[in-house]
């Protein structure tokens, strides 16, 4: 809490939402990276999507990425290119039955809405033939402006390459490949992307091991694609967006344990398809392609880890994620999966409530469901 200068590794949507939470807080930031560049990595891609989600049960994945949903769409009008509004496509589900849902929850009109197909057909311009959910305060934008608009004011140190980690209380030093001793500081915030794991594997070779980059590639079609321009992003088993130069994106794949970084003709034709389905044009229909590859990361649970990373285990209350002592200094922020957009703001602003001993944007519970100690504390009950 009484440091003054903060370093991030990470110049993508993790690493520049920390950047900014901490710099809001008064901190000296300085961000490192071993790209040329800030957002190079997934946070690269020419657009993607924010919005919540709905549960039935209202979960902690439900409860997680409606507080950061909200977050997301705040705080965007200094972009310069936001779209607002999304469908995410419900398939046959009857609209009372998803409306009982939403009166269940108390969910309000400006959150979520449930729209016939007809209705669902009218607001995107394509022929949808299925009942949607619809996001008024989702849409999509450009990741790497939101990283670039992040990170203003904040010291970048690229193309430097932290390859491990050592204490030398009261400091961090982040090593290169050589063991050369790169930076130090008192405060450390690891938001790294699918590089997290080899970080953390010196530290905690458990958690490491949990943790599982997975490939995704995007394709888009150039402004003269034939067939309708969706009026606002479409999801569902994939999605489709325009951009302002009117080239429609359209994906992702995804694949665990793949380290090839070339664009494949498969994953063309699996976006290809992608786009025909949402956008409803035959069979067969094709236009020219171009892509882009990169690395999410995932956690087990599909949710992201944000917090200290333990230590070793108390001597009570195990089974309380809060009582686990942590590393001092360190922080994570990762494993964003492919919601990067949706959670960076509201993952960046708890990490620099933890580190800083502040008040947390969300609720305890939602805090443990994201701490990076929820899978010993999990370890620990099964035992």
């Amino acid at each position: 809490p009484q440091t003054r200068e903060a370093l991030v590794l990470g110049a993508g949507l993790a690493g520049a939402a920390c950047a900014a939470a901490l710099r809001a807080e008064g901190l000296n930031v300085t961000v490192l990276d071993a790209a040329s560049a800030p957002a190079q990595g997934a946070s690269g891609n020419p657009g993607g999507l924010f919005h919540g989600s709905v549960h039935a049960d209202d979960g902690p994945h439900a409860r997680w990425n409606r507080a950061a949903a909200l977050r997301a769409a705040q705080g965007l009008q200094d972009l310069p290119w936001v779209q607002r509004g999304l469908l995410r496509l419900a398939g046959d589900a009857d609209p009372a039955a998803l409306g009982q849902l939403l009166a269940r929850q108390a969910l309000p009109a400006d959150y979520l809405q449930a729209l016939e197909a007809s209705a669902a057909a009218n607001l995107s311009a394509l022929p949808l033939t299925q009942t949607a959910w619809h996001y008024p305060g989702g849409g999509a934008l450009c990741p790497a402006d939101w990283v670039r608009n992040r990170l203003a004011g904040c010291t970048l140190r690229l193309g430097e390459s932290a390859a491990a980690l050592r204490r030398q209380a009261p400091h961090w030093l982040v090593l290169d490949e050589q063991g050369r001793e790169i930076a130090r500081t008192e405060l450390l915030v690891l938001a790294c992307g699918h590089r997290l794991p080899e970080l953390l594997r010196g530290l905690d070779t458990e958690l490491a091991g949990l943790l599982q980059p997975q490939r995704g590639q995007v394709s888009w079609l150039d402004a003269g694609a034939p067939g309708a321009r969706p009026r606002l992003p479409v999801a569902g088993g994939g999605y489709v967006l325009e951009l302002p130069d009117g080239r429609l994106v359209c994906g992702a794949t995804s694949s665990l344990d793949d380290p090839e970084p070339a664009l494949r003709e498969a994953d063309h034709a699996h976006n290809l398809e992608v786009w025909r389905r949402l956008c409803g044009l035959p069979a067969g229909t094709s236009a020219p392609l171009q892509g882009r590859v990169a690395w999410r990361l995932l956690a087990p649970d599909k949710l992201p880890l944000i917090g200290g990373l333990p230590s070793g285990a108390p001597r009570h209350r195990a089974t309380q994620a809060a009582h686990w002592p942590r590393h001092p200094g360190l922080v994570l922020c990762g494993a964003l999966a492919s919601r990067g957009i949706s959670w960076a703001q509201l993952a960046g602003e708890l990490a620099a409530a933890l580190a800083l001993g502040l008040p947390a944007p969300v609720e305890r519970g939602l805090i443990d469901a994201v701490d990076p100690a929820r899978f010993a504390v999990r370890r620990v009950r099964q035992a």
